[in-house]
């Protein structure tokens, strides 16, 4: 019996700045022959995320080799008794068509009717694990506190916005790279105020939109929103730092570290930054907290979705770029019988 063709992606170059398609190569492969405990995955869905850009850098991903990231997938084919064929199961072995996966490899999804799948990849995936620690574990957000989450309307931003207004915010303020962006998550995502950082002085746009000051800062990008950041919020204020989009092309020389870092000091700041592979325990505690609203439609996933895996690379620079609202996920394959 022939073995399927897997499609993959390998990284064959490093860039210096921002990435093209030219550091990328599609590889044909066939499948190998299962060993016990092995399962053969049809990739459905495939998550692209900032932190990808890091992996392409010196000591990240191995150049000529496939790549990884959070799938979603079907067994179609199985010699491991817990993983029988038909199971959906998540799994990191990401930028190709199927993957070879063990047990301690992939774990099967829970069935959560009336959720959709790709879900799985964003509020209930790693972007919003990583929204809800950072608002619940590390920023400990208050019900009536004042929170600002920058590069809001992408991936994390959009299901912190929404978990935060769950979670009793008293105002909710998000910067993005469009005047369309910030319209989107005032109009559909309930922020009360958000605003293009290209059009001012982020700290002037923080004072307009937080006159009385912010209590919590969940910051995805670093820099100089870092910096108004530490400006705008109130004493005792606390950070929770996700990521750092504004540097990761600029490895080598990174934006100057806020000119008012001492105010940490004065204000008794709290600044903490995590990952959220360090708090995958917490995934239980999100699914409690929002599989109900997203049965009940006070939830619903902000999703840009691409298909096709030809364009998995794309999306993964156009993600870099800003072009999606909300998380970027590629779908793979067909779906209709998932």
């Amino acid at each position: 019996m022939s073995r399927p063709t897997v499609r993959a992606v390998h990284l064959v170059s490093r860039p210096d700045g921002a990435p093209t398609a030219d550091d990328f190569a599609f590889v044909d492969e066939t499948a190998p022959a299962l060993a016990d405990g092995q399962a053969l995955v049809e990739n459905v869905y495939q998550s692209v995320d900032p932190y990808m850009r890091e992996e392409m850098d010196e000591g990240g991903w191995d150049l000529h080799a496939p790549l990884e990231g959070r799938t979603l997938g079907r067994v179609v084919e199985s010699r491991s008794g817990a993983l029988p064929t038909g199971t959906l199961v998540h799994h990191r072995k990401a930028w190709r068509t199927h993957s070879v996966v063990t047990a301690e490899e992939a774990t099967p999804l829970p069935d959560f009717a009336g959720v959709p799948l790709r879900a799985h990849l964003s509020v209930l995936g790693g972007t919003g694990l990583s929204a809800w620690v950072g608002l619940t574990r590390i920023a400990r957000l208050q019900p009536g506190e004042t929170l600002f989450v920058s590069a809001a309307a992408g991936g994390v931003g959009t299901a912190a916005g929404q978990l935060a207004r769950l979670l009793g915010a008293g105002r909710i303020i998000g910067s993005t790279g469009s005047a369309a962006k910030a319209a989107h998550l005032t109009d559909r995502l309930g922020f009360d105020a958000a605003f293009d950082y290209h059009d001012g002085p982020i700290v002037e746009r923080l004072r307009e939109a937080a006159p009385d000051g912010l209590h919590v800062y969940l910051d995805n990008v670093g820099g100089d929103h870092l910096e108004a950041a530490i400006g705008a919020l109130r004493d005792r204020g606390r950070i929770a730092w996700c990521g750092a989009v504004a540097q990761y092309n600029h490895l080598q020389s990174p934006p100057a570290a806020p000119r008012n870092l001492y105010d940490v000091v004065g204000k008794s700041l709290r600044l903490e930054g995590f990952l959220v592979r360090d708090h995958l325990d917490a995934r239980p505690e999100l699914y409690d907290f929002l599989v109900p609203h997203l049965r009940s439609g006070a939830v619903v996933p902000d999703e840009t979705v691409v298909e096709g895996f030809d364009h998995v690379v794309d999306a993964f620079l156009g993600m870099l770029r800003g072009a999606n609202t909300g998380k970027m996920i590629v779908q793979l394959a067909d779906v209709r019988d998932v």
